[in-house]
C-alpha cells in the first residue's frame, strides 16, 4: 500500500515540474541567443577609445639610425674582413670561398670612407682617436702597412683576415682627421685634413709619389717601412685625393714619374672637381660639367678624340649629353652621371643595356626606369656612380644600390653567380650611403632603417 502511494506522489511531482518549466519563457534576447546591438558611437566616444588604445613602440624616441658596413664577393684573400670565411671557427663549418650576398662586417668605429684594391680593402673613420685607418686582405707589398707577426716580431703578415689598425705617423694624431682612402693594384693612399697625403705599398712605377728604388723589398721591418713604404707628401698640403691622382698621369710622355706633377693639355687652367681612375684610363670632371680623359684607349674609352690606343695628355671629350656631374672608370668601360640624373656608359664589356651592347665609342644612356623611375615614382634618380674592374654600380637618392657587369666571384652581391646585363637592385638591409668596387669584391656603407 505504502509503495503504491510513493509511486503515485513521485509521478505527480514530475508532471508538475515539467509543466512549470514549460510555462516559464526566457527573455527575448536570451531566446535569440544574441545580446542587444549597440547603437552608433559618437565622435567623442571614438576619440576616447583611440586615446585609450595601447601603443606598441618598437624603437625608443632617442634611437638613432646606426652606421653599418656590408661586404660581399671573394673572401679567400681576406679582403672581406671575416676570418671565419677563411678559417672556420667551428668544426661543422666549411670555408666560404665566395659570399654572394651582402654580409654585415662588425666595426668598432663609424666608417666614413672605404676603398677596394686588388684583393685588399681599406676602411677609415673621421674620428680624432689615435687609430683612424684599418686594412684587411692581401699585404704582400705592405699596402696595409706593417702588420707585425705574433710569432716573429721582426716579420709582418702577408695576409690580414680581419680589419687591423694601420698606424699613421701623424704629428697631431688627436687633432688630424682622415678624409678619404684610395687603393691601387698594390698600393694605398690616405688623405688627411691637415697633414697631407700618406702612401704605402708597391712603388715600382713611382705610384707612391717617391723615388723608384730598383729591386726594392716592400716586406720589410717597421723602421724601413716607415721610411720607404709610408711617405708623407708635405708638398701636397690641402690638396684633395682627386687632384693628387690627376697629377700622376697625362704628362705628355710615357716615362715613369715618381713626383706629382701638374697636368697640361686641355685640362690646363680648368677647375677640376672630380677625377676617377681604375685600370689604365683616367677621367676628370670640371666645375662646368665637361669631361676630360687620358690613358689607355684599347677599349674605345677615348675613341671620340683619337684612333690610337694611348693618349698621354688630357683631352676634352666632346660628348653632347648635358652637364656631367660625376664620372667613374673601370678596366674596359666608363660611366658618367649628368645633372639630370641620367647614366651614360661606353667602352667594352657588359655595359648595362643588355647582351646586344658590347662595345661603343659613343655614350649610351641606360633607361631611368631600370633604376626605379616611373610615373608613380617620378622623384627617383641616380645620385652616384661607381666602377670596379669589370662591373658598375649606381646609388639612387633613396639609398638603393644597383649593379651590373661581370659577376666575377660573386662580386655583384645578387646572390647568383651569373653576369648581370641590366642594372639589378642589391638587397641591403638599410639605406646605402656609399659603395666601393674592387676586382672581385665590394664594400658598402649603410644607414640602418631604424
Amino acid at each position: 500500500m505504502w509503495g503504491a502511494l510513493r509511486g503515485t506522489l513521485r509521478g505527480a511531482l514530475r508532471g508538475a515540474l515539467r509543466g512549470a518549466l514549460r510555462g516559464a519563457r526566457p527573455p527575448p534576447a536570451l531566446r535569440r541567443g544574441l545580446a542587444k546591438a549597440a547603437g552608433p558611437r559618437s565622435v567623442r566616444q571614438l576619440r576616447e577609445a583611440e586615446e585609450a588604445a595601447p601603443v606598441f613602440q618598437y624603437a625608443g624616441k632617442a634611437a638613432k639610425r646606426k652606421d653599418r658596413v656590408f661586404v660581399w664577393g671573394f673572401s679567400y684573400s681576406g679582403a672581406l674582413g671575416v676570418p671565419s670565411f677563411v678559417r672556420p671557427d667551428a668544426g661543422w663549418k666549411k670555408p666560404r670561398r665566395i659570399q654572394s650576398t651582402p654580409y654585415r662586417l662588425e666595426t668598432a668605429e663609424k666608417i666614413s670612407s672605404a676603398a677596394c684594391g686588388y684583393g685588399f680593402t681599406l676602411l677609415s673613420s673621421s674620428t680624432t682617436d689615435i687609430i683612424k685607418v684599418w686594412g684587411m686582405g692581401l699585404n704582400k707589398d705592405s699596402q696595409l702597412g706593417f702588420q707585425r707577426s705574433r710569432r716573429d716580431r721582426t716579420k709582418g703578415y702577408e695576409y690580414v683576415l680581419e680589419p687591423s689598425p694601420i698606424p699613421l705617423p701623424l704629428e697631431k694624431p688627436q687633432q688630424t682627421r682622415v678624409l678619404q682612402v684610395s687603393c691601387g693594384r698594390a698600393h694605398s693612399l690616405v688623405l688627411t685634413d691637415s697633414e697631407g697625403v700618406f702612401t704605402m705599398g708597391n712603388n715600382s712605377y713611382g705610384q707612391c709619389g717617391r723615388k723608384v728604388v730598383e729591386d726594392e723589398t716592400y716586406r720589410v721591418e717597421p723602421l724601413q717601412l716607415a721610411m720607404q713604404g709610408l711617405t708623407f707628401l708635405k708638398s701636397l698640403l690641402g690638396m684633395s685625393m682627386q687632384r693628387l691622382l690627376a697629377q700622376l698621369l697625362g704628362l705628355g710622355h710615357y716615362n715613369i714619374t715618381s713626383v706629382p706633377t701638374k697636368l697640361r693639355g686641355d685640362i690646363a687652367g680648368v677647375n677640376i672637381i672630380q677625377v676617377s681612375s681604375y685600370g689604365d684610363c683616367c677621367l676628370a670632371v670640371s666645375d662646368e660639367g665637361d669631361v676630360f680623359g687620358w690613358g689607355n684607349s684599347e677599349y674605345l674609352q677615348l675613341a671620340s678624340v683619337t684612333e690610337t690606343t694611348q693618349v698621354n695628355v688630357p683631352r676634352h671629350l666632346p660628348f653632347k649629353i648635358g652637364k656631367i656631374k660625376e664620372a667613374a672608370c673601370g678596366g674596359t668601360g666608363n660611366v658618367v652621371l649628368t645633372e639630370e640624373g641620367n647614366v651614360f656608359v661606353w667602352g667594352y664589356g657588359i655595359l648595362g643595356k643588355g647582351p646586344n651592347l658590347i662595345e661603343t665609342a659613343v655614350p649610351e644612356m641606360i633607361p631611368p626606369s631600370l633604376f626605379g623611375w616611373s610615373d608613380f615614382n617620378p622623384d627617383i634618380r641616380v645620385a652616384h656612380v661607381r666602377c670596379g674592374l669589370s662591373h658598375f654600380a649606381a646609388l639612387t637618392n633613396r639609398g638603393e644600390l644597383f649593379v651590373w657587369g661581370k659577376n666575377l666571384r660573386g662580386c655583384l652581391g645578387t646572390g647568383r653567380m651569373e653576369d648581370q646585363y641590366f642594372p639589378w637592385r642589391v638587397t641591403v638591409p638599410g639605406e646605402v650611403v656609399d659603395v666601393a668596387c674592387g676586382v672581385d669584391h665590394m664594400v658598402s656603407m649603410v644607414k640602418s632603417f631604424i
